[in-house]
């Protein structure tokens, strides 16, 4: 027996074990959400996900300070606040800032202090965490936040279309774009395969169109979504698992928490079906079914005294 197969075999134990990251689905004024593109060499490349990446203890306080920290390197966004009440930074050369911080030549944290800016986790809300399924190469287990952009202070852009390239230790790039789209649009492009989603994108992107609906958001609105992330839905840790008997070359259907094949109830369907494209996990054409009131009907889940 090879080495590599050995149970204790460190390699094996870091592929095995998820790393801890955090994305933010920042919504604009005008229900516009933000969305990267990957480069195509880089993980998921590609793909339009939410901005985000790895925890680093050298740099992060907490998994909301890796939210933020991480969609500032990404897209130049901001979400940050300073005593004053204002986040001022025109006299700062964000670009290089965001190389420098990204290269770790300086740290999140010493920018944020040197600017009198600290990172408010109350406007962060919790909406969801996924953990990529066993048996992949990567895994993942990723701390989605929404955050409305009105309701805290930003720097960067907040609406449109910018080409951004951030520069990696090896030279290459991990995002080539980000831009703001409508909740619907997203889908409406995604359906139309002119974007491409992991589940958990399409997950929550299709969450949220059933409460974002016009071209501005209202107070109702940022109160269900508010509501979500305080219940049980913020709090829901989702393990994608196959369905047994439902995998082939170029099709696969994922069951979630909940599913009558996970344990739920009778007749509950908590599960997404989808085509898989070069055979990756990547969502081509999808059914998602979730035949259950979101707000009430999630049992399985301890909400947190601290959200």
């Amino acid at each position: 027996m090879s080495s590599s197969s050995q149970p204790n075999d460190p390699a094996r134990a870091a592929a095995a074990t998820p790393r801890l990251s955090a994305s933010i689905v920042a919504i604009n004024p005008r229900n516009q959400v933000l969305l990267v593109q990957r480069n195509a060499r880089a993980t998921f490349g590609g793909l339009h996900v939410f901005p985000g990446g790895n925890y680093d203890g050298r740099q992060d306080s907490s998994i909301h300070m890796t939210a933020v920290r991480e969609t500032f390197e990404e897209s130049g966004l901001l979400v940050a606040k300073s005593a004053q009440g204002q986040t001022d930074l025109h006299s700062v050369d964000l670009a290089q800032t965001r190389a420098d911080i990204h290269s770790h030549k300086l740290l999140f944290k010493d920018f944020l202090q040197r600017h009198s800016l600290s990172v408010d986790s109350s406007h962060l809300l919790p909406f969801t965490q996924w953990i990529t399924p066993a048996g992949a190469p990567k895994r993942f287990h990723t701390h989605f936040f929404v955050v409305f952009l009105p309701e805290t202070g930003t720097t960067g852009f907040a609406s449109g279309e910018k080409q951004d390239f951030i520069p990696t230790p090896d030279g290459g790039q991990e995002v080539i774009s980000a831009k703001f789209l409508h909740v619907h649009e997203a889908l409406k492009q995604f359906k139309e395969k002119r974007l491409a989603f992991m589940p958990p994108q399409y997950y929550i992107l299709d969450t949220l169109s059933s409460i974002l609906q016009g071209d501005k958001n209202t107070a109702s609105e940022r109160e269900q979504v508010e509501a979500l992330a305080r219940g049980p839905f913020g709090s829901m840790v989702i393990n994608p698992t196959p369905l047994p008997g439902a995998v082939g070359a170029d099709k696969l259907v994922l069951t979630y928490e909940g599913d009558e094949a996970r344990g739920g109830r009778s007749g509950r369907l908590h599960r997404v079906n989808f085509k898989l494209n070069k055979g990756a996990v990547v969502t081509t054409d999808v059914e998602l079914h979730r035949n259950f009131d979101l707000r009430t009907d999630i049992d399985w889940v301890q909400v947190s005294s601290k959200l």
